[in-house]
């Protein structure tokens, strides 16, 4: 009876993980392909416009300044119209201002257009996490954020030698590859949001897919979850007291230095890599860059699995962010570019690891009714990490005439991020379960 009973859970859960994660997957490869290819067009488009590193920078990190102002707003209206809706206008604005970019004339148009593009996209991201705790108990969330957040990696492996190769050998009407570089990864979102629209499920309740059996499980699962967190608690009475909790705050600052190192690295990686080498065309940095994430998207889904199975957090997050710091200060030490790539890759992994056990703690600290502001609050407030870090480093490669200066400040954040979550005091909840390790999730230390 009892392996029954565990068939069952396992078959239901890998159908509701067969249906959306796929789906959520490849919205979020084209949402970070649509706001990352800015750093492969800056290997022309810098030029062609005039753009200093500093202005490079600040291209890269107003983005994240639009993102900021209205990732919260834009959480709470999907919590009032609903996911299939919200995500559906997501994609439609974000795929129009995305292909907008490639009529730009100037730093003026381009900085306009990526604040407008920031504010399309804000919500998505907080909006998915949200939306996998009306899926799956605290237990799976870990490696279920992993699974997902995996397509970060992708859309770098697939956006790479795509973007660069659109560059390299599409000059329709004579219009450079840059630009059709934007217009023709934009249209994407815009297929998709009809494919969301008629597709997503928003809630358990309405999963016409799901049997009355599968549905009946899912939702007392989820209402157990919700009622442990409540005993334990986490129960919190509106929004404005989540907002005062200092924990939440804390969490935000972690995430908005971790920010910081990962944007930083990840926005410059084309000049990065063009920068070791003098002979290396578009393409050929477009298929070199795949390789760190080709190893972080494998590396990141067995580090949360781990976490996932041991029930333990605190190490899981803090220790890929000294392994990042130390090989990205060693990237500016060593003047061999085969090394220096071994190390860009070990940082990258480091850095992807950390995702899946960071993100599975804010769902466990808020209740179910303060959880969406306490995402988009922590992702919001982590996003402007994102202006900071990739104009930090225009700023000092403009300063010093060398990318060193930029990487080893990065270096600096992520072990400042390092020591804020070792700093975090964790206290292991005891529950009417068997261990801690059977709902893979420690809660934080009130």
């Amino acid at each position: 009876m009892e392996n029954a009973h565990l068939n069952f859970e396992k078959k239901t859960i890998r159908k509701v993980t067969r249906r959306i994660i796929p789906l959520l997957f490849l919205l979020y490869i084209i949402s970070y392909l649509d706001r990352a290819n800015v750093g492969y067009a800056a290997l022309e488009m810098n030029e062609a416009l005039g753009l200093t590193s500093k202005m490079f920078g600040l291209v890269t990190g107003i983005f994240f300044i639009g993102y900021f102002l209205f990732e919260v707003p834009s959480n709470i209206l999907m919590q009032k119209f609903g996911a299939r809706v919200w995500i559906t206008r997501i994609l439609f604005t974000w795929g129009i201002i995305s292909m907008a970019t490639g009529f730009a004339q100037n730093a003026t148009q381009l900085y306009i257009i990526r604040f407008l593009l920031g504010i399309a996209e804000a919500g998505l991201f907080p909006g998915i996490i949200l939306y996998l705790t009306y899926w799956f108990r605290a237990k799976e969330r870990a490696s279920t954020i992993a699974m997902f957040m995996t397509a970060i990696a992708v859309s770098y492996i697939i956006g790479a030698p795509v973007s660069t190769l659109i560059i390299d050998h599409i000059h329709w009407m004579n219009v450079p590859g840059w630009r059709w570089m934007f217009i023709i990864e934009g249209a994407p979102a815009v297929i998709l949001g009809f494919v969301t629209y008629f597709y997503l499920t928003d809630r358990p309740e309405q999963a016409k897919w799901l049997t009355a059996e599968e549905k009946n499980w899912l939702i007392s699962e989820l209402r157990k979850d919700e009622e442990l967190r409540e005993k334990q608690g986490q129960q919190t009475s509106s929004h404005k007291t989540a907002l005062t909790d200092p924990k939440l705050w804390y969490l935000s600052l972690i995430y908005f230095v971790y920010t910081a190192g990962t944007l930083g690295v990840g926005y410059w990686m084309p000049q990065i890599i063009k920068g070791l080498s003098s002979y290396l065309t578009n393409t050929q940095i477009g298929f070199i860059a795949t390789i760190p994430y080709i190893i972080a998207s494998i590396v990141m889904n067995y580090w949360s699995r781990r976490s996932d199975r041991t029930g333990e957090r605190r190490i899981h997050t803090a220790l890929p962010l000294l392994v990042s710091g130390l090989t990205l200060l060693s990237v500016g030490m060593v003047s061999n570019p085969f090394i220096a790539m071994i190390f860009i890759t070990i940082s990258l992994a480091a850095m992807y690891c950390f995702k899946g056990p960071f993100w599975s703690l804010p769902t466990m600290i808020l209740s179910p009714a303060t959880v969406a502001v306490g995402i988009a609050v922590i992702n919001s407030i982590g996003s402007l990490g994102g202006f900071v870090g990739p104009y930090a480093v225009g700023w000092l490669k403009d300063a010093t005439g060398k990318m060193q200066a930029g990487l080893i400040f990065l270096s600096i954040i992520l072990m400042i991020a390092f020591i804020l979550v070792l700093a975090m005091k964790f206290e292991q909840k005891r529950t009417g379960l068997k261990s801690q390790k059977e709902i893979g999730e420690i809660g934080l230390e009130k």
